[in-house]
């Protein structure tokens, strides 16, 4: 397992698991009385299941480091650092790896418009992740970048919520 356990195993951590179910679960597109927020709840729509009008077909995640803090990936598109910590799953492979596609965060503005999030703390240095930002996103964006990651690094996993995207194959 990434955080505790050195030596690794042959199927991975908990965090592998959490991630596997749920490429399975937006793939699939059955009522379960868990955790609102159980990245396990099936199907694909039951964490947010009053927000959105339409068929969701993303489950979007964030990984912990080991010492609790957001992974963060950088996207292209944006004046300033474009650092995301939302992710969707797009594949899981080699046992522990995935590819990941970085979702850009958004909040609604004036006239219900939305604007991208600026997650990134220090404004000098832009090297860390500001949480009251984090606190401030409403919506989720697909962007073109992807990340490959080893996903026995990471200590947690959590579910945000179950969002529908545009331009996903």
């Amino acid at each position: 397992m990434g955080c505790g356990n050195k030596g690794g195993s042959a199927k991975g951590g908990c965090v592998c698991e959490v991630v596997r179910a749920v490429l399975d679960i937006q793939e699939s597109v059955t009522d379960n009385c868990e955790c609102p927020s159980n990245c396990f709840l099936e199907p694909l729509g039951a964490i947010s299941p009053s927000k959105h009008r339409k068929q969701p077909n993303t489950r979007v995640l964030v990984l912990k480091n080991s010492d609790g803090s957001p992974f963060h990936a950088f996207f292209k598109g944006c004046p300033d650092a474009c650092v995301s910590i939302f992710f969707r799953v797009e594949e899981v492979f080699d046992n522990c790896c995935a590819t990941l596609r970085v979702l850009r965060p958004l909040k609604e503005g004036p006239g219900n418009k939305l604007f991208p999030v600026d997650l990134t703390g220090d404004f000098k240095d832009k090297c860390c992740i500001d949480l009251n930002a984090v606190c401030k996103v409403d919506e989720f964006e697909a962007t073109n970048d992807c990340i490959t990651v080893d996903l026995s690094c990471f200590c947690a996993v959590q579910c945000i919520e179950d969002v529908e995207l545009d331009d996903i194959c």
